[in-house]
């Protein structure tokens, strides 16, 4: 009797949640051994009028309260029965246009954001974010054929993944710099293409590009021109040029003169003592 009070009572707990206005709040759950749910809320997305977006309004759904250990593929797989989904992107706050994606590295990649997160989810139809907005939980996140690592577990993952393949790291920042090198290459070839050529206003477009090359900036120039300049006000300086300069300066030289005297006497001194007469 107690037992079915209880579970009377979670279940009521769980369809009388507050969510924000507007909003729906779907249950999930980490894994089937936690009993407490933690909730998303979820809504489709809309702007104000006058305001743009790069979200299709009637494709995309907006949820709220995602969890850190709530991904993108996590997302999708549990939105997925709603219908097909296209794109699904983790912000640290809502936005209103979407990141461009570049070509993702295996090895170098943003640094994840900390804490809750907000998701957008393009579906391919619009009845996917009516369909997800009916969704009833509590839905699994962590399952067996989908495991999601926690904890240590996560940490020991995440230190093995930090630790790249030297081989494999050097394929990829060569094939990157061999890219880098061919946009530099382009630009320059543009750029002395369209040197002194007149647009159709009638300008030409001035470059920094002239006789006389630009230093490179690096290290080493940069401490060749402070030692060359270093060196240009030492020879402009003005020797004596003050009365007390010229008392230190024959300070100076008086106590240079009385040093190197009793040296010469300890010597003369040395050389006597060690002076012996044998006859035979």
């Amino acid at each position: 009797m107690v037992a079915r009070r209880r579970r009377r009572a979670a279940r009521d707990g769980e369809d009388a949640v507050p969510s924000p206005p507007g909003y729906s709040a779907l249950p999930v759950k980490f894994s089937e051994q936690q009993r407490a749910s933690h909730y998303l809320y979820l809504r489709q997305h809309r702007v104000r009028e006058g305001a743009q977006s790069t979200w299709p309004q009637k494709r995309t759904l907006f949820v709220l309260n995602v969890p850190p250990y709530c991904t993108e593929e996590c997302l999708m797989r549990l939105l997925s029965p709603c219908g097909t989904i296209r794109s699904v992107e983790l912000q640290r706050k809502p936005e209103l246009a979407e990141n461009r994606k570049e070509n993702k590295s295996k090895y170098f990649h943003p640094k994840p954001v900390p804490g809750f997160q907000v998701a957008y989810v393009v579906f391919q139809k619009p009845g996917g974010v009516a369909a997800a907005l009916t969704l009833k939980g509590p839905l699994l996140i962590s399952t067996e054929s989908h495991p999601v690592k926690s904890g240590v577990h996560k940490w020991i993952s995440d230190y093995a993944d930090s630790v790249p393949d030297p081989e494999a790291l050097r394929v990829e920042v060569d094939t990157f710099m061999e890219a880098y090198d061919q946009k530099i290459a382009e630009e320059e070839n543009r750029a002395k293409e369209e040197e002194g050529v007149p647009d159709e206003e009638g300008w030409v477009k001035v470059t920094r590009r002239g006789r006389r090359p630009v230093l490179p900036r690096t290290e080493a120039a940069s401490l060749r021109v402070m030692e060359k300049e270093k060196r240009k006000r030492a020879r402009k300086e003005l020797l004596n040029f003050y009365a007390w300069q010229h008392r230190e300066t024959k300070m100076e030289h008086l106590a240079q003169l009385r040093k190197k005297f009793e040296e010469d006497k300890q010597r003369i001194e040395l050389m006597r003592a060690q002076r012996k007469f044998r006859p035979y």
